[in-house]
């Protein structure tokens, strides 16, 4: 039991963990890929910048989540969100609609976006400094323990875990109902199975895209924020998020925000399982092996260093074998 449990907090809430912050990252990709068409390499900076102002804001009020018995970076989330959809916003206004005026094909998009992504970076990493910096200003994280009887081990569960579960339950189901009840959300997803179409039935496109910058920069900062407070913020936070989004929209089904929320989940948990060290569970077994063979002590397909390349295998085998990923969303 000791072992299972071992396994339950290390890879079940850790892959957990992992994939709701893919998850809540590959929405935001795969709905501007789905109403603009282009990939947008920009947002992992995005998710970046959404958790510095929350740090920014974290630092300026630090007490003033005491009240409500929360993290501060909690408090000041929809602040956060704010100000990040705006920039989106700016952003779209300055350098893609423009683009999007002269009617230039998707790759100049791409890569106006890594211009996007350099300029965020090269801003955030003025403002922040380089090194890693903790959301919990004056407050420690809580942990849960979890108890079982018999067991020396305990299940083991940290504040911000909890509030990330909630808060990706809440972000997931409130997106559905907008989707599927709400007649913008009806739009959104009229302009994206054909613009031309939706604009000559009268939906208001500027609008739908405006919305659409909104909704993934709130996403960006509620992904960035809650994975800062269960590590900690770095200004090359982008660098480690960009591939496993974009391996997520893709796994998932590029243009499908469900297959987005279930390709988050299957790349996270790989990540997870693949730096897991698999002797632990062989452990109880190690007096019953031959002589001959020894339990080595690591056990892990990967380490964890190297933990990046899980998602670039997967994102190959996706494009190689099932380009149209899981739900069968748009080819890139």
């Amino acid at each position: 039991m000791n072992e299972l449990i071992y396994f339950f907090n290390y890879v079940v809430v850790a892959g957990s963990v992992t994939g709701c912050i893919y998850a809540m990252g590959a929405i935001g990709v795969t709905l501007i890929y789905s109403i603009l068409r282009f990939a947008h390499f920009a947002h992992a900076d995005m998710m970046t910048l959404g958790a510095f102002v929350v740090l920014l804001l974290t630092l300026a009020f630090p007490h003033a989540g005491d009240a409500l018995g929360l993290p501060t970076a909690i408090v000041m989330l929809p602040l956060a969100m704010i100000f990040t959809s705006l920039v989106a916003v700016g952003i779209d206004r300055v350098f893609y609609q423009p683009l999007r005026a002269h009617g230039v094909k998707p790759i100049v998009m791409v890569i106006a976006s890594l211009g996007v992504t350099l300029m965020l970076q090269g801003l955030i990493r003025l403002f922040s400094g380089t090194g890693a910096e903790s959301l919990y200003v004056e407050a420690r994280k809580a942990i849960f323990r979890i108890e079982l009887p018999g067991v020396t081990r305990p299940i083991i569960i940290t504040e911000p875990q909890v509030i990330l579960f909630v808060v990706t339950l809440v972000a997931v189901i409130g997106l559905h109902l907008f989707l599927t009840r709400a007649r913008l959300g009806k739009a959104m997803r009229a302009m994206s199975d054909n613009p031309d179409l939706a604009r000559a039935s009268g939906i208001n496109t500027k609008l739908i895209i405006t919305l659409t910058w909104v909704i993934a920069g709130s996403l960006a900062t509620l992904a960035g924020t809650l994975l800062s407070l269960d590590v900690a913020f770095k200004p090359d936070l982008s660098f480690f998020l960009l591939l496993p989004i974009f391996a997520a929209a893709i796994v998932g089904g590029v243009g499908h925000p469900y297959g987005a929320i279930a390709g988050g989940f299957l790349v996270g948990f790989a990540e997870t399982l693949a730096v897991f060290n698999w002797s632990v569970l062989l452990r109880p077994l190690r007096d019953s092996l031959p002589s001959w063979l020894e339990l080595p002590n690591n056990l892990a397909l990967v380490g964890t260093e190297y933990k990046i390349v899980v998602p670039f295998f997967i994102l190959i085998a996706v494009l190689v074998w099932r380009p149209t990923g899981l739900f069968k969303g748009k080819v890139i």
